[in-house]
């Protein structure tokens, strides 16, 4: 089996978020750069998963980047990949990106591509779905368990309300989130491991962008509490009701 895992680099949760360039671009200076969450603790690890019940599975890496990528890229091979490729370019727009994904997965028979269901900066949750679409293989989103069954898949996806289950013939690509897997950390074989493993560099083709970020725009500070005495209750009501909103 071959699996290829899409991984993208975010900021640390924890960063201070700035713009610059007029609100046109990411101020990028100190921040601390991680493997998307969703790219590395559900999609990666359930691949992993995967190749440790059945060695024989090769397990490759796509990421669309420049080379401030590769950090993240080496945490994902210490984490278990066998080989990486990134595409040396950088793009916010889906359709590009998944465009490079899909020229590089037409040249080897992927039977699974797993992407997590979005990125936490731009929350886009389409690549996946594009990729899919350009390999014109079928597409499961938001699936929280999989399972292999001879040639099919059995997935597990959360929809409104509750969950639906799909079995599907591979091949196919898949979007996971939480459920899928248990975050992992890479180990010191793994990362020593990880410093020989392949990563190659290639040159992005050519590829329509349809997409361009306007502007960015930090969300309104919030307004300080109010705090009422128990004993004026209808002060209370009064600011639940007029500024709230809530009735």
């Amino acid at each position: 089996m071959k699996i290829l895992v899409c991984i993208s680099k975010t900021p640390d949760t924890t960063a201070k978020i700035a713009f610059t360039d007029n609100n046109t671009k990411f101020a990028a200076d100190g921040v601390q750069w991680i493997i998307n969450p969703y790219d590395e603790w559900y999609a990666l690890v359930r691949a992993i998963e995967l190749k440790e019940k059945d060695p024989a599975t090769v397990l490759h890496l796509i990421n669309v980047g420049l080379a401030d990528t590769d950090p993240i890229i080496r945490k994902a091979l210490a984490l278990g990949g066998d080989e990486a490729f990134r595409v040396n370019t950088d793009s916010s727009d889906s359709f590009y990106i998944a465009s490079q994904i899909a020229n590089i997965a037409k040249e080897t028979s992927y039977d699974l591509i797993f992407t997590g269901k979005e990125t936490i900066d731009y929350n886009g949750s389409s690549i996946g779905g594009m990729v899919a679409e350009l390999l014109n293989l079928p597409y499961i989103s938001h699936a929280i368990k999989f399972d292999l069954d001879g040639g099919n898949a059995m997935v597990v996806r959360e929809i409104e309300g509750g969950e639906e289950t799909d079995k599907v013939a591979l091949p196919v690509v898949v979007s996971c989130q939480k459920g899928m897997a248990e975050q992992r950390i890479p180990n010191m074989k793994g990362i020593m491991g990880a410093r020989t493993k392949p990563l190659k560099v290639l040159e992005p083709v050519a590829a329509e962008s349809y997409t361009s970020i306007a502007s960015f725009d930090l969300p309104p500070a919030k307004a300080g509490v109010k705090l009422i005495s128990a004993e004026n209750p209808e002060e209370l009501v009064r600011l639940l009701h007029e500024e709230a909103k809530v009735f």
